[in-house]
């Protein structure tokens, strides 16, 4: 197996060469503001060592490319880049008083929300009709849609988890009068709870033309860089799926670059159950790892003022990083960082604003830019900024650890030299060979998922999960999963007493390698 897996970072873009399990390459690329191109240029460095060529001088067969990108949250949380859309909610006559985008920020709903329609439909909680869905209604909004130039719809309906039937049938009505219409059901993101689950699909439909352009484009840096390969595009749980299904279902790649680096960081160190701190050059992330993938959220995630239900890791957050601002007097460091423009703004690089990398430079750590002009900077200050680091990031485990004992720690990324040999509460820290390349190695080595969340009613616990796992199974061979190797990581299942029809609500995660091609 020879993949390759780029991941797209605010300073830099990564690209790593994975065959038969090892890394055999590893560049970075400066990430261009059109991303494209830092992209191609990232897979032009590649080719340039000479790994993706044999023996003979001809190219190697690639058998995926798998790209991590932040476009997609970053449209959401720059407010850039957005589609107007039509939300549609079948629910009534319940549920009027909140109608969609009622829990928004004001400037994003005003980005995105072209039209609110609310009819009749949806199911009760045992799954039964709570109105028969209204057809008309449904075919006259679709119309009205259509006149206002609307193309990006979003459909939910009450308890669509249980049963989907009600929003299939309204998107199949919309897609009769809007034929090319980009159509989200909530059903399809989602868990239990309407609005966070709705919020989900409204966010997802008003990213329906950034993702067709943005995986065009991928395509075609992939197709400019000579590399024929199929691409995939990583998703929130540190798996990929194929980029038609990634295309239809961005909001799922929202936070696959921290992902990226935890799943990268349990290939380079062994390790499947661990704390991951990712430390990048203005950020700092940190995760737990069970059975190699990340611990996932299971509560409301906000993203960009948002709240959503749905498929995203357990993660911290910190402004920790190599371009994190560091004052001295008093001592503080972060959140501002310089970004991609610390080649620039550096003090060791000839700038102005002083950085945690300038310290390390100082310290003897870094061997970058000009030593001689951060030479004013002794031991017993770069200890003290050493010491507020380590700090900072001991709050930040400590916050995310799930048990009292002492952990191991890996520490991926290219500010990862912040991270100490030792630390309070940390059994281990373990620094990997290619830690600043974690993210493009997890991209790489990524396997496809499914997942089915929700409740079953009228069926014995054992006949409600192999129901759930046939779906899950299911979902993961759509997105690209050869099913012959699909396994089970997650499984729990929850009787509700209080609903009739002996009903239980079943969660099934399932992973596999990615299905080869022709």
């Amino acid at each position: 197996m020879r993949r390759i897996g780029i991941d797209v970072g605010g300073t830099n873009t990564d690209a790593v060469l994975i065959e038969e399990g090892k890394v055999v390459g590893a560049v970075k690329a400066p990430t261009s503001q059109d991303v494209t191109t830092g992209i191609l240029d990232s897979l032009n460095k590649l080719g340039g060592t000479g790994v993706l060529k044999g023996a003979d001088g001809k190219p190697k067969k690639v058998d995926g490319v798998m790209i991590g990108t932040t476009h997609f949250i970053n449209a959401v949380v720059q407010r850039r880049h957005l589609t107007k859309v039509a939300a549609l909610r079948l629910g009534l006559p319940s549920g009027a008083s909140l109608p969609p985008f009622c829990d928004w920020p004001e400037d994003l709903a005003t980005l995105v929300r072209g039209g609110v329609w609310m009819v009749e439909g949806g199911h009760e909680y045992d799954g039964r009709p709570f109105m028969p869905l209204d057809e008309a209604t449904v075919t006259k909004a679709a119309q009205e849609m259509k006149a206002a130039g609307l193309r990006a719809v979003g459909i939910s309906s009450v308890f669509s988890p249980l049963d989907p039937s009600h929003e299939k049938r309204a998107a199949e009505l919309v897609a009769s009068v809007i034929p090319d219409a980009a159509i989200t059901c909530s059903s399809d993101l989602g868990r239990i709870g309407l609005l966070e689950r709705e919020n989900a699909g409204l966010l997802n439909a008003a990213l329906a033309d950034l993702s067709r352009d943005t995986i065009a484009a991928f395509e075609k840096a992939i197709r400019d860089s000579g590399i024929d390969a199929p691409l995939f595009i990583t998703q929130n749980d540190g798996t990929v799926a194929e980029a038609s299904q990634a295309r239809r279902l961005p909001v799922y790649s929202f936070a696959s670059g921290a992902t990226n680096s935890m799943r990268g960081a349990a290939y380079l160190s062994g390790l499947s159950d661990a704390m991951v701190i990712d430390v990048g050059g203005t950020t700092t992330d940190v995760g737990q790892l069970k059975l190699g993938f990340p611990r996932e959220a299971n509560s409301v995630v906000k993203v960009g003022g948002v709240r959503t239900l749905f498929r995203m890791p357990d993660l911290l957050s910190i402004g920790l990083g190599g371009g994190s601002h560091v004052a001295l007097d008093p001592l503080s460091i972060g959140p501002l960082s310089v970004g991609y423009r610390l080649l620039t703004d550096g003090v060791a690089f000839g700038g102005a604003q002083l950085t945690t990398t300038d310290v390390a430079v100082a310290a003897g750590i870094l061997d970058l830019g000009d030593k001689t002009k951060v030479a004013h900077l002794d031991a017993a200050t770069c200890s003290k900024v050493f010491s507020e680091a380590a700090r900072l990031a001991e709050e930040a485990v400590d916050r995310m650890k799930t048990e009292a004992g002492d952990v191991p720690l890996i520490a991926v990324g290219g500010g990862a030299f912040l991270i100490p040999e030792t630390m309070a509460g940390v059994s281990q820290v373990i620094h990997v060979e290619h830690g600043d390349c974690a993210n493009a190695v997890g991209a790489a080595i990524a396997q496809v998922s499914g997942e089915c969340d929700q409740i079953f009613k009228d069926m014995s616990r054992v006949e409600a999960l192999a129901a759930a796992q046939e779906i899950a199974n299911d979902r993961a061979v759509a997105a690209g999963a050869d099913r012959a190797t699909l396994h089970t990581i997650e499984s729990e299942d929850m009787p509700l007493a209080y609903l009739p029809g002996n009903s239980v609500r079943v969660r099934v995660r399932v992973v596999g390698d990615v299905a080869a091609t022709a």
